[in-house]
């Protein structure tokens, strides 16, 4: 595909994480914005989400977060940011997400990060948008994951041609190049369906 005007990332909240997953947080960041590719994300200025805000935003970039209510209210959002969409829910949010991104990216998280990255991939199973998607593996993170969809195949639960509705990478200099082997999104269905 040519190179996304948006990007979406799903990443953890927390920072008691290994200083690899940090410094993967800022390369992409930085990398988004020095290709003027606009990040789109949770809102907060706390773990790898703010890493990344920092650092698209320390390079020139557009950010736009997007936080429910419930989670501005606790004082985590990032008041710096290009803009920031306090919506009323995270269905919401989640919805918002997909419709302003042209791709998505999944780097290291904990529960949240893995319902985000789930809903989308699962929309993308059912027809409901056929964006890319692009799972950082940031050493061996994801590797348990991987496992496991791979035994819901096995178990014939997941049909095999599905393991391919994501791509992997193992660090955030492959993104962009996966991205760009990645066919044109051609799905242009309307938001009330997602």
């Amino acid at each position: 595909m040519k190179a996304p005007n948006s990007v979406c990332v799903y990443c953890g909240s927390s920072s008691r994480v290994a200083a690899v997953h940090k410094e993967a947080a800022h390369m992409l960041g930085d990398g988004l914005a020095r290709r003027g590719i606009q990040l789109i994300y949770g809102g907060g200025r706390v773990g790898l989400m703010g890493i990344a805000a920092d650092a698209a935003l320390a390079a020139g970039g557009q950010v736009v977060g997007i936080i429910p209510e419930h989670i501005q209210s606790a004082e985590i959002e990032h008041t710096g940011l290009t803009e920031l969409l306090v919506v009323d829910s995270m269905h919401t949010r989640k919805r918002m997400m997909v419709d302003r991104a042209d791709a998505f990216i999944v780097l290291p998280g904990g529960l949240g990060t893995l319902d985000e990255a789930f809903e989308i991939l699962t929309w993308k199973q059912l027809g409901l948008h056929d964006k890319p998607m692009v799972i950082v593996d940031v050493d061996g993170y994801w590797r348990p994951l991987f496992g496991l969809i791979d035994h819901t195949v096995a178990q014939g639960f997941t049909q095999p041609a599905h393991r391919a509705l994501f791509t992997i990478v193992d660090d955030v200099d492959d993104v962009f190049a996966a991205l760009a082997h990645e066919p044109e999104p051609a799905l242009k269905i309307p938001t009330q369906k997602l």
